[in-house]
């Protein structure tokens, strides 16, 4: 009898056409494999059996569901699964209850253009898009659902990188008074470390060493874990949440019951602290581009931003650190000392011919 394991479930190989087909029975019952695999013996014998795959009879439902289970929820961090289900929630109303083989280039161009008209922004497209296109990759390549990927066949929005927004000196002032002393303490502690907002929410002691001044992150973005040195003002914030730091939590930032701050009331708060304060414009995360602009209008090498900010490539910090005219006025003047005397005679002769015409 040709059925095999994978794991725990019970696979099957038969030959049709001179073709070896491995099929999954998906099932762990030895019993119910044997039936299935007589039941198709049966069918190959009778004319009626096609090569089909389980993608002709599984729903995207199906797809999202497996995706998210045996996945995202095993492989990503809990706010990353989070954005998954919420991505799969919009995908699901469109595309729940087709079967994979019915959906098609055409329907998911539709549903990009349907995003469009409702407003939905490019990255949040692409975003919907790139989970949808993972699901499909391992449908094919894994669980053997499908035998074509149809989203990459999908051009998706484009979308502009380059980002204008940071807070100056005199914003920072008008919204740090603005701000009630929880919010207060963790935007200044944002803006020195760059660390982004689930990182700060979710910092905990065990993390911290103030005796060397620095911060550990476990988990983050790009998955690795880094050893990161405090400036003396996220230093002061620290020991100040050292001070009142509760028994019942180790959570650095905490809420009135001493639990973590949940994200919908940090920006809550955040953006009403923005309306009081006038500052137009801001989000939360402009606060790690406030960071990364700073280091580099200070001179701080691209390279150090990137590892001070832990971005994967160098030209991802040029995103984030912008110079202002003053900033560049040092490296501009360097020109000067090529000129030498020259320089000077131009403006000794542009003197003299005023002085002519006098």
């Amino acid at each position: 009898m040709a059925l095999f394991k994978r794991g725990q479930v019970w696979w099957m190989r038969f030959s049709y056409k001179g073709k070896q087909i491995r099929q999954s029975t998906e099932t762990t019952d030895k019993n119910l494999a044997k039936r299935i695999y007589d039941k198709i013996l049966g069918e190959i014998a009778e004319g009626k059996w096609f090569d089909r795959l389980p993608g002709d009879e599984k729903t995207f439902r199906d797809l999202m569901e497996k995706y998210l289970r045996e996945h995202s929820e095993r492989n990503k961090a809990p706010t990353s699964h989070r954005r998954d289900k919420s991505l799969a929630d919009r995908l699901l109303l469109v595309f729940g209850n087709l079967r994979l083989s019915e959906i098609s280039p055409r329907l998911i161009a539709e549903y990009k253009y349907r995003r469009k008209v409702e407003e939905a922004a490019p990255r949040t497209i692409n975003y919907e898009l790139a989970l949808m296109s993972h699901a499909f990759s391992l449908a094919m390549k894994e669980w053997e659902w499908v035998k074509d990927n149809p989203v990459s066949r999908v051009s998706r929005e484009k979308v502009n990188n380059q980002i204008e927004r940071w807070l100056s000196t005199e914003e920072q002032k008008k919204l740090l008074s603005a701000s009630p002393h929880w919010l207060k303490e963790i935007i200044v502690f944002a803006i020195n470390t760059g660390f982004r907002q689930s990182e700060i929410l979710n910092l905990a002691w065990p993390q911290v060493d103030l005796f060397r001044k620095t911060v550990t992150l476990l988990e983050q973005k790009n998955k690795c874990k880094d050893t990161l040195p405090l400036n003396q003002s996220a230093l002061e914030v620290l020991k100040a949440r050292a001070k009142i730091r509760a028994a019942k939590t180790d959570y650095v930032f905490y809420n009135g019951n001493g639990n973590r701050i949940d994200a919908r009331n940090l920006l809550r708060a955040f953006y009403a602290s923005i309306k009081k304060a006038e500052v137009e414009g801001l989000r939360f995360h402009d606060l790690r581009h406030t960071f990364a602009t700073r280091l580099v209008q200070g001179g701080v090498d691209l390279f150090a931003v990137q590892k001070l900010g832990r971005w994967k490539t160098t030209s991802m910090v040029m995103r984030y650190g912008h110079h202002n005219p003053e900033s560049l006025r040092p490296e501009v003047a360097v020109l000067d000392r090529f000129m030498g005397k020259s320089s000077t005679n131009l403006a000794q002769s542009e003197k003299a011919g005023l002085a002519r015409k006098r």
